[in-house]
């Protein structure tokens, strides 16, 4: 499904959780699978590489499995890419010189486990420093809520950001479960947040920042990444 790389001739990393449950309510969660085939879809469309990691690496848990939509139907029902999200890398042991962007996809196990995980601040904080794309959407900007550069100041200060909006979040009835409202706790981190009315297209790029508000916005992210990497 991959052609050739980007102008760099690196790939692009996509990162999903492993987090399979909400909080302490039994329920199933996990990266939600718009948010990796849309964006995908725009990056092959241009000829950009895909590499997949996890944050404990195999098979990561699914959730927003819609097969009505035609992009998620066409990826899942391809062998190439149901090997590569079943056999993803552990982040922890992946290079980050080997990429020209990072890309975090939403699902409510984010929530869990990106922020707290040491390698998302490691491979994130390279590979923005080297240069390179940090794209994120949904919750996957969790991902970004403590994330550091070499200097100690958040990457997100004084950056224009979209994230799930605590409006989205309370419309899901999640905002009691989930461990913190995400477009809040970036504004704390010094975030300006860019918050669209709910469910509305938002994508939002901060200099080499890419990042979505919500699943409506994954093609655009996708697009957005697409634009800087040529």
């Amino acid at each position: 499904m991959s052609a050739i790389s980007s102008s760099t001739g690196k790939p692009v990393l996509f990162v999903l959780t492993s987090h399979a449950t909400k909080g302490d309510t039994g329920k199933a969660t996990g990266y939600y699978l718009g948010e990796v085939t849309h964006p995908l879809h725009e990056l092959e469309q241009a000829g950009l590489t895909v590499e997949f990691a996890s944050i404990q690496g195999g098979e990561p848990p699914v959730d927003g499995l819609d097969l009505n939509d035609p992009l998620n139907a066409r990826y899942w029902q391809d062998p190439a890419f149901r090997a590569q999200v079943a056999n993803t890398a552990r982040l922890s042991e992946v290079d980050p010189s080997r990429y020209a962007g990072i890309f975090f996809a939403g699902g409510h196990g984010t929530m869990w486990d990106f922020p707290v995980d040491a390698s998302v601040r490691a491979v994130t904080r390279a590979i923005y420093e080297a240069g390179g794309i940090v794209g994120a959407v949904c919750h996957g900007p969790a991902a970004l809520v403590n994330v550091t550069l070499s200097d100690g100041t958040p990457l997100v200060a004084g950056k224009k950001v979209a994230a799930f909006t605590d409006s989205e979040e309370r419309a899901v009835g999640l905002d009691q479960t989930v461990p913190f409202l995400l477009a809040s706790e970036l504004t704390k981190r010094g975030a300006q947040h860019q918050p669209a009315p709910d469910w509305s297209v938002n994508v939002v790029v901060d200099g080499r920042l890419v990042t979505g508000q919500n699943p409506q916005s994954a093609s655009g992210v996708g697009a957005a990444m697409r634009a800087l990497l040529h």
